[in-house]
């Protein structure tokens, strides 16, 4: 999904997320960690965001290939 990945010795291949998901999922701990949100609701929309941004992802792909094919 992610374009940088890295390689770390113990957990293997990781990849990032552009600059932008991470402000945002920084913005989510730091509102968790001062208390503004409870932390398992910074989890759950962390995961929701997670898991639009696959489905989305697929979906583009998907279009892609529909697209070359024609």
């Amino acid at each position: 999904m992610y374009r940088r990945r890295f390689e770390l010795p113990m957990l293997g291949e990781v990849a990032v997320p552009p600059p932008d998901k991470i402000a945002y999922y920084a913005g989510l701990g730091v509102l968790a960690a001062l208390q503004v949100i409870e932390w398992p609701l910074a989890l759950v929309i962390t995961a929701g965001h997670v898991l639009a941004d696959q489905h989305l992802s697929g979906l583009v792909r998907g279009v892609g290939e529909a697209l070359q094919e024609a």
